[in-house]
């Protein structure tokens, strides 16, 4: 007896400093959770749900944090000067993205660009993308189209406000405006089906902007199956099922209008006059030989993803805006103010108003801050060993920059929590370039539909302050600010009273 003690003992001692070496032999790396040979801490984040919880718990006042999963490599960065480096200094090495599970059902193989690492798919994809479907002349050219879909959000709650009652579902109506307008720009209609009661969403607009959501919370979450690649087929955590099915609803309204658009296009031999939205645009491309310049498959895989990239970010930062406004009244004040003296109530505020509006600017990229839509950016991958901040960062690392640990962090905000849009003066846009906070990243694999979402959250933040009165439900003291358990969202949608402030709303 005292001999198998004595055996297990001694083995113990032989494991614990084999972890102590190995981590020592790493030296160059950046400090991490202690983690196990082979496996790393795999078991740890196994056992934490949601996954990315455990990460952030880890990474915590930490500026960069190394952690090895089975064979993933991760390095989370919650430093500003530190990203800066991985993305300006080392763009180059890092531009590429890890290939997951849920990624490749999202892009349909890596064929549209936010998803696809770095290779001649993602250029071609990018010059599309940059130059083609999301450029500044485009975003100018389709300000109409903003206006008018804003125009129906505000008619939307004014006639609940007029017929029905004034609490209002905030997430709801945001979140329609988003997919009305993203539909609208890419297939040249707001509506899969008739619509729903006073101009809102019908059950095809619910069930499409849902479907989005689903695929966008299940993006790089960590699934069993990218843990532990080996064990993909019998889809452990549900994720893959989740996704499909998500996946289907998308392609089941896309589908059919891609398909049927490509075929009118063949018939009559290309577009008759100026394209009238991006999926005419993206059908009539030609190379250099003349022939289509993207497959029907391109094209669906990159309208999806412009769909998913535009709803979630512009609807999470105005939903937690009214709510932050509605629980400090005296911001809510200021806003309401600025847009009298700026605007007026004779008429609603449009795009070229808003460089008079700074301080509706700073409310917004506030609650980007403090409220971001994701605890990660979208995760960079290396493709060499780099040497960054004095540590190694080996080949095949993926580089998570901390949304939670860059825009909450006391080293860099003042009262990190406390919602205070005057700590970013009166010359600000939503853009973040020294990444003291993520809005739309940096380097090769910046977001570039910022310009895009920048003015969808101005124009639908400045709508709702700017025509309607907002407080809590009656008997409620104040807006409930918790976070959901497995999100970044509130943890309920805001519920909020509407009250009409413009006399001209009656002639909408």
């Amino acid at each position: 007896m005292s001999s198998t003690i004595l055996s297990i003992t001694i083995l113990a001692f032989i494991f614990f400093f084999t972890i102590i070496f190995l981590q020592r032999k790493n030296k160059l790396l950046p400090p991490g959770p202690i983690s196990w040979p082979l496996i790393g801490s795999l078991i740890q984040i196994l056992w934490s749900k949601p996954r990315y919880r455990w990460i952030l718990e880890v990474s915590k006042d930490k500026d960069i944090t190394y952690i090895k999963i089975n064979a993933l490599k991760l390095a989370v960065v919650n430093c500003p000067n530190i990203a800066r480096e991985f993305l300006r200094c080392n763009d180059q090495t890092f531009a590429s993205r890890p290939f997951t599970m849920t990624s490749g059902y999202y892009s349909r193989k890596y064929l549209s660009v936010a998803i696809s690492p770095l290779n001649e798919q993602w250029r071609k994809m990018r010059r599309v993308v940059s130059i083609e479907l999301i450029s500044p002349s485009m975003v100018f050219r389709t300000e109409h189209i903003r206006a008018e879909e804003a125009g129906h959000l505000v008619k939307y709650i004014y006639r609940q406000c007029m017929y029905l009652d004034a609490v209002l579902d905030i997430r709801l109506a945001v979140r329609y405006f988003c997919g009305c307008i993203i539909r609208k720009l890419i297939f040249g209609r707001r509506l899969f089906g008739e619509g729903g009661a006073h101009g809102g969403p019908g059950k095809e607009e619910i069930e499409h902007v849902e479907a989005a959501f689903v695929v966008d919370k299940h993006l790089y979450a960590f699934c069993v199956s990218d843990l532990v690649p080996w064990l993909e087929a019998l889809d452990l955590d549900g994720h893959r099922k989740i996704v499909t099915n998500a996946m289907e609803v998308i392609n089941k309204y896309h589908d059919p209008i891609v398909d049927e658009r490509i075929e009118k296009m063949e018939k009559r031999k290309g577009v008759n006059g100026a394209a009238e939205d991006l999926l005419d645009l993206m059908i009539s491309l030609k190379d250099e030989d003349g022939e289509p310049l993207l497959s029907a498959d391109e094209i669906k895989a990159q309208a999806a993803e412009l769909f998913f990239a535009a709803v979630d970010n512009p609807s999470n930062v105005v939903e937690w805006a009214i709510a932050e406004l509605i629980n400090q009244p005296e911001l809510l004040r200021r806003v309401v103010e600025e847009l009298d003296n700026a605007v007026g109530k004779q008429r609603l505020v449009q795009e070229s108003d808003f460089y008079k509006l700074p301080f509706l600017k700073s409310v917004a990229r506030e609650t980007l801050r403090l409220h971001p839509v994701s605890p990660f950016n979208m995760p960079h991958h290396s493709t060499e060993d780099a040497v960054v901040a004095g540590y190694l960062i080996p080949k095949g690392t993926t580089v998570l920059l901390s949304r939670v640990g860059l825009g909450r962090n006391p080293k860099v905000w003042e009262e990190p929590m406390r919602f205070n849009p005057d700590r970013h003066g009166r010359s600000v846009e939503l853009a973040e370039p020294e990444l003291k906070f993520i809005s739309f990243s940096a380097g090769r694999r910046r977001c570039m539909g910022a310009p895009l979402g920048t003015v969808m959250t101005y124009l639908m933040l400045a709508r709702l302050v700017q025509c309607f009165d907002w407080s809590v439900p009656p008997g409620m003291a104040g807006v409930d600010l918790s976070e959901g358990r497995d999100s970044f969202f509130m943890a309920k949608p805001l519920l909020a009273l509407a009250k009409p402030r413009l006399h001209i709303l009656d002639q909408l």
